[in-house]
C-alpha cells in the first residue's frame, strides 16, 4: 500500500509527499505583483508535497481576469520572490503554472483595448464563459469575453517567446519549475480542439499541427531552462469555457502525451473537468495516458482521499491535486492525513478582496502570523 504522505521524487525533486495543491486563481493583486499577503497565503498552505501556483499571465495580452498578479516585469518577479522564498521555508516546492487565456478576455484588459487573440475568432458564449473585469462604475464583476481575432501564423513565435521569458522569469523569482497551463478552455486548447480551431495554416487541421504550438513553447522552455523544471497541465473531454465536445478517442491528448514522453518533461497534470455531475477523465484513459506517458502523472478535479488512495494504489496516477479544499483547509495535508473534518471555502470571497476568505481560514493548528 503506497502511502499518500511519504516523500515522493521525480525529475530531480524531492516531495514532503505525495498532496498537490492545485492552481487556484484569487485575483487579490491590483497591481499585478505579488506581495506579503500573498506570500502569507502561500505559506499557510506550503505543507503540500508540490503547491502549483495560481495562473500567472505571462503578458498583458495573456490577462483574462483582474487583479492577478503576472510573470512578465521586474517587479512581478521580486513579489514572486517573496512567495518561492516562504514557500521553501517551510520545506514546501512550488512550480509557476504560466498563463495565457486567449479568446477568454475582454478588450478592457488588452494592450491599447485590441481585440483578445485565439486559433479563432469564434467567441466564447455559453454562460458561465466570463472575464473578470472593472466595470463602468468602478466596480468589479462578470462580463462577456470580447470577439477574438485569430493569430497571425507569424504572430504564434511572440507567444511563444513570452512564455519563454515567463519561464526564465519564473526562475529568476525562486520557482522549481513551471507548469504550462494547456487545459479549461484557454489560448492552447482553443488550439487543441479540432471544432474550435478553423485554422488552414501550420496550426490548424491534423492532430500533429493543432499540438504545434504547445509542442513549440514545451521545446522553447526546456531549452531555456530543463525539461526536469516544465510541466504541463491538460484537460481531455473538457467542456468548460465553450468548448466544444468532439469524439476523437482522446486521440489528441493520447499524441500530446507520448510527444512529450519523448522530451522527459517533469510532469503532466490532467484536469478532470467533470460534466453533468460526472466524470470525465475514466479509469480506461488514464490507463491508455499512462501507456503513452511513463513519467510523473498528476490528477486533479472533485479529488477525495478515497479517490486519491485508488488511483494511485492502482498506478493510474502518481499525485492527486486538491484545489478549493485548500482554500478553507491551509492545513488540508493534516486534516487529511487525520481524517479531520474540512471546513467549507465561501464561494462570495474566492475572487477578490482583502484578507477574507484568504488568509483568514484557521488551521486546527498553527504556529503562522498573519502579515
Amino acid at each position: 500500500m503506497i502511502d499518500l504522505f511519504q516523500p515522493y521524487e521525480f525529475a530531480g525533486h524531492r516531495l514532503g509527499n505525495r498532496i498537490v495543491m492545485a492552481p487556484m486563481t484569487r485575483a487579490r493583486r491590483p497591481d499585478y505583483v505579488a506581495d506579503a499577503e500573498t506570500a502569507f497565503y502561500y505559506r499557510q498552505r506550503a505543507s503540500a508535497g508540490l503547491i502549483v501556483s495560481e495562473g500567472t499571465p505571462v503578458s498583458p495580452e495573456g490577462q483574462g481576469y483582474i487583479n492577478v498578479p503576472g510573470i512578465w516585469s521586474g517587479d512581478q518577479v521580486a513579489g514572486w520572490r517573496l512567495v518561492t522564498d516562504a514557500v521553501h521555508e517551510e520545506g514546501g516546492a512550488i512550480f509557476a503554472q504560466l498563463w495565457h487565456v486567449g479568446r477568454m478576455s475582454h478588450v478592457s484588459l488588452q494592450p491599447n483595448g485590441g481585440q483578445p487573440v485565439s486559433s479563432t475568432a469564434k467567441p466564447a458564449r455559453d454562460p458561465r464563459s466570463q472575464a473578470f473585469v472593472f466595470l463602468d462604475d468602478g466596480s468589479t464583476g462578470m462580463v462577456e469575453p470580447s470577439v477574438p481575432r485569430p493569430l497571425e501564423t507569424g504572430e504564434v513565435a511572440r507567444v511563444v517567446e513570452d512564455f519563454v521569458r515567463g519561464a526564465r522569469n519564473a526562475r529568476e523569482a525562486g520557482f522549481d519549475g513551471i507548469e504550462l497551463h494547456a487545459a479549461n478552455g484557454y489560448l492552447f486548447e482553443q488550439f487543441l480542439n479540432p471544432v474550435l480551431n478553423d485554422r488552414t495554416d501550420r496550426y490548424g487541421g491534423s492532430v500533429e499541427n493543432r499540438t504545434r504550438i504547445v509542442l513549440e513553447s514545451i521545446d522553447a522552455m526546456i531549452a531555456a531552462i530543463g525539461s526536469e523544471r516544465v510541466g504541463i497541465r491538460l484537460a481531455p473531454f473538457n467542456q468548460q469555457f465553450d468548448m466544444p465536445v468532439y469524439d476523437d478517442g482522446g486521440e489528441t491528448y493520447l499524441f500530446l502525451a507520448r510527444e512529450l514522453a519523448k522530451r522527459q518533461i517533469a510532469y503532466v497534470h490532467l484536469n478532470d473537468n467533470w460534466a453533468a455531475g460526472r466524470s470525465v477523465i475514466d479509469d480506461a484513459f488514464l490507463r491508455r495516458f499512462r501507456d503513452a506517458f511513463d513519467g510523473t502523472l498528476i490528477l486533479a478535479g472533485s479529488m477525495t482521499i478515497e479517490r486519491a488512495r485508488r488511483l494511485v494504489n492502482d498506478g493510474l496516477i502518481d499525485l492527486p491535486a486538491f484545489g478549493q479544499p485548500f482554500i478553507a483547509n491551509p492545513d488540508l495535508v493534516a486534516r487529511l492525513r487525520d481524517d479531520a473534518p474540512l471546513a467549507t471555502p465561501d464561494r462570495d470571497t474566492w475572487y477578490g478582496g482583502g484578507s477574507t476568505g484568504y488568509t483568514d481560514y484557521p488551521a486546527l493548528t498553527s504556529k503562522l502570523t498573519a502579515v
